[in-house]
């Protein structure tokens, strides 16, 4: 999936819960009871979220009809069933436990006393004297919030699919030398595997990303605004990385190749060959066919070459 960000005009509505926005010690939450604290306006929400294959623990647009994910807690893990629970324990941690009593953290600390789902969409935990100890904000997965920046170092990752929060194949980083760059996962930092850049580098190790609350997106560092990024503020998305939705490499995976439809794309095997995952493209395809099929009765080697028409095919 591309990087992209997005700006989303929400109208809160209520949900049938109670207001949480300040969250103590003991405080549980399991997938079929009460399954998330809210914010104070029911606009966000941390707790369980409904997945194909369980329930995994993440930051939501609650006050909405349609559930949209922005921040997901050990993200590669698998969803949890619906015997587990979520836990801000006494001794001041947050897991989510087993029904044969397991433990996996959410957050590695032992010294929260309070936490608050705040109406930014920032979920914040506090210590005994109040200071904030972590945040979603500073710990992003594949989205910015308004009011929300990428910092220098920091980096967005894509998901697997919209209804998959797992890490996808393409990062978004706030490079230290001022350059915001978007690479392919499990890629240097160098700029011959890059597949967009900012061309800011050289403007200084405290550059951020920014998204204002007016949707306006753009670079800065200390001396002021280096970069806009949205020029149309008007549209559901606001800016893009690129707008040919084939151009990312490797979106596809290995032998698929990727058909631009208008509104979205379709990745295709090439023939001979059938997806590694349905539904998860990235996954690539594999031979549907064993080696042996090509061979006649007399040993001879029979093979088939067909062209795929109207293909760019690029350099790996």
């Amino acid at each position: 999936m591309t990087v992209i960000l997005l700006l989303l005009s929400i109208i809160s509505t209520a949900i049938a819960q109670p207001r949480n926005s300040h969250i103590s010690l003991g405080s549980s939450l399991t997938p079929t009871g009460q399954s998330a604290w809210l914010s104070p306006s029911r606009l966000y929400a941390f707790g369980f979220y409904e997945h194909a294959k369980g329930y995994p623990v993440g930051i939501f647009l609650a006050g909405v009809p349609q559930r949209t994910v922005v921040w997901t807690a050990n993200r590669d893990d698998p969803p949890v069933p619906s015997t587990a629970s979520l836990l801000l324990t006494a001794d001041g941690r947050l897991i989510i436990r087993s029904q044969q009593g397991r433990d996996k953290n959410i957050i590695d600390s032992s010294e929260i006393a309070t936490a608050s789902m705040l109406d930014t969409g920032n979920f914040v935990l506090y210590d005994a004297d109040q200071n904030s100890i972590w945040q979603s904000f500073e710990h992003p997965t594949t989205t910015i919030l308004p009011g929300q920046r990428l910092s220098a170092g920091m980096e967005l990752f894509s998901s697997v699919s919209e209804t998959d929060q797992a890490t996808g194949i393409f990062r978004l980083k706030m490079q230290n030398d001022g350059n915001l760059v978007q690479y392919p996962v499990e890629t240097p930092d160098t700029p011959e595997y890059a597949c967009w850049s900012a061309s800011t580098d050289g403007s200084g190790d405290n550059l951020s990303l920014n998204l204002d609350n007016d949707g306006h997106l753009y670079l800065l560092n200390s001396t002021g605004n280096i970069k806009d990024l949205n020029k149309n503020r008007n549209q559901s998305i606001i800016w893009s990385s690129t707008y040919n939705k084939c151009h990312p490499i490797g979106l596809c995976g290995l032998n698929g190749y990727c058909v631009d439809e208008g509104i979205e794309v379709d990745c295709k095997c090439l023939p001979g060959f059938s997806p590694v995952i349905e539904g998860n493209f990235t996954a690539g395809c594999e031979r549907n066919f064993s080696s042996k099929s090509c061979k006649s009765d007399d040993e001879r080697i029979e093979y088939t070459i067909r062209a795929v028409e109207n293909t760019e095919w690029e350099d790996a």
